[in-house]
């Protein structure tokens, strides 16, 4: 039987000629091999078909690293459903990755001269990018595989970004370290202290930051911390804090703009549920590429199919002191 191509197939294929004619494919057998590799790989998520070009995709495990296209696909997604992604950099490691850094504000030091330098006062340290699984499990039915209008490729991004992103925002947040990534909110040491959330509060915690990493510094807070601050009324009765609510238009506060996430802390003693600072020193390493094992025996008795996906992903602040956070005594 005579196998018809998708119209994703044909595209991708005249894409590639296309390159190739332009010169723009710098070695055409490695888009080649990857092609091939990108057919067999989803030739065997949607029907189980092995094939030899994916040994070298193999975790070992029966899992397969997925296309590279994909992989940078499933990123882009998880960034919408995780803010912390959105602020942060995304780095590709292949293992831990050791920053040294400095825990003290570096100055200059007046020598006399002849003089030696001395900086004995600075504390140096070590931030480790390490790696922790998170995965997640989907089922399909067998009738949504046979069917020809299903997009399993869609499917699975659309079903991984949701359950992955929330579970990463989580533990980027607030997470204990334990199996999982160390949060954001206790990496940042304290910039100010409040007994009672109001606008002079967080223009403390701006100032509490070092120019250099003001000048590109966003909040990131829960949802109650915006509401409360939204209701801060002046003397006149007007809102202390007029940031535009326009659809399409950044919410801001006090010129800098403002990031909300579910996984912040709420307003209550002891809690951290706002942020300040330069996001661009968080860090997100995503070690290797995602992972999807097909399972095809396990449900077979219930007429489905699972699919196993995970990744392996640390972050942590590379620069002590481009965030700092607000925390209710």
């Amino acid at each position: 039987m005579k196998k018809h191509h998708t119209y994703k197939e044909l595209e991708a294929r005249l894409n590639d000629i296309l390159a190739e004619i332009k010169g723009e494919n710098a070695n055409s057998s490695d888009s080649k091999k990857a092609g091939i590799y990108r057919g067999a790989f989803w030739n065997h998520m949607k029907m189980g078909i092995p094939h030899n070009a994916l040994s070298e995709g193999s975790d070992g495990s029966g899992g397969y690293l997925v296309p590279d296209e994909y992989d940078k696909r499933l990123i882009k997604k998880l960034s919408e459903k995780n803010v912390l992604r959105q602020l942060g950099q995304s780095i590709p490691t292949t293992h831990n990755l050791k920053i040294s850094t400095s825990f003290d504000d570096a100055s200059g030091h007046w020598v006399d001269e002849g003089a030696p330098y001395s900086f004995d006062d600075l504390e140096f340290g070590q931030v480790i990018i390490d790696a922790y699984k998170l995965g997640t499990m989907m089922l399909v039915s067998d009738e949504m595989l046979d069917d020809a209008g299903i997009d399993l490729e869609k499917y699975i991004e659309e079903r991984f970004a949701e359950s992955i992103g929330s579970s990463e925002e989580e533990a980027f947040a607030k997470g204990d370290g334990l199996c999982k990534p160390f949060g954001l909110i206790y990496q940042a040491s304290v910039g100010a202290e409040t007994s009672s959330l109001s606008i002079d509060d967080t223009i403390d915690l701006i100032y509490s930051v070092r120019a250099p990493y003001r000048k590109n510094g966003v909040f990131l807070m829960s949802d109650e911390a915006v509401s409360h601050l939204r209701k801060i009324k002046c003397h006149n009765g007007k809102p202390a804090w007029t940031g535009s609510l326009a659809e399409g238009e950044p919410l801001k506060l006090l010129g800098y703009p403002v990031f909300v996430s579910k996984a912040m802390d709420g307003i209550s003693s002891g809690s951290i549920h706002v942020l300040f600072g330069d996001f661009s020193y968080y860090w997100i390493g995503d070690r290797g590429k995602r992972v999807i094992k097909r399972l095809s025996e396990r449900f077979a008795d219930r007429g489905q199919v699972g699919y196993l996906t995970f990744e392996r992903v640390d972050a942590k602040l590379v620069m002590p002191g481009a965030i700092k956070s607000l925390k209710i005594k």
